[in-house]
């Protein structure tokens, strides 16, 4: 997903964070006075298996990877909305729970799977693994299963990288980093979790 050692194939929707290529990682900035900041894919995908590995330097900190979402709209002006995992440092830990960027909230909280809370570490890199087959959205965090949501909101849709918005928890300049990025969209096997993982089912309407 870095083509040529250049930021082909992606663009920058939403706030003024910033994005660079620095030794083949992805690297978000926060900065002052700026919404959340996305780098999304100019391509939508449908089903999908990505798998990148991601680093955030501070607790004070956060981020997300959006699937299947989209940009703007009557009701989303200016601003990108969808399914994100979330990359969460703070104490909370809730990394790899799935969040409805400007539209429903938190669909799968780590209150759901708190064992997943202790996959994820600040100041290294972490592998991340996110399977959108159907209306099945399924989060890994090092290998450890964190959520699992059945919802049939959105069939297709942007990747995209989130900048968090600086402000009172969030100090401007700290930055995020994403590398090895790969998304397969053919030959794609559903990966099983365990029985023991609760599902999240929003039903036909996509409410919880």
């Amino acid at each position: 997903m870095i083509k040529n050692n250049s930021l082909q194939g992606w663009k920058k929707l939403g706030g003024g964070g910033l994005f660079a290529l620095e030794h083949g990682a992805i690297v978000g900035t926060s900065v002052v006075d700026s919404v959340n900041t996305f780098l999304v894919t100019e391509k939508e995908y449908g089903d999908f298996v990505l798998e990148l590995d991601v680093m955030i330097e501070s607790e004070l900190s956060n981020s997300g990877i959006q699937t299947r979402s989209h940009f703007g709209g009557s009701q989303h002006a200016g601003k990108v909305y969808g399914r994100q995992m979330e990359i969460d440092p703070s104490n909370r830990k809730w990394t790899g729970g799935i969040y409805d960027e400007e539209r429903r909230g938190w669909l799968y909280p780590l209150t759901l799977n708190v064992p997943a809370k202790e996959a994820f570490t600040v100041g290294k890199y972490n592998h991340v693994k996110i399977e959108c087959i159907g209306d099945e959205m399924k989060t890994w965090i090092n290998h450890v299963p964190a959520a699992y949501l059945k919802d049939p909101v959105d069939r297709t849709g942007l990747i995209g990288l989130q900048v968090h918005a600086a402000g009172d928890v969030e100090k401007p300049g700290t930055k995020v980093y994403f590398k090895n990025i790969r998304i397969k969209t053919t030959g794609l096997v559903p990966e099983k979790m365990s029985a023991q993982i609760h599902v999240v089912d929003t039903g036909s309407s996509g409410k919880l």
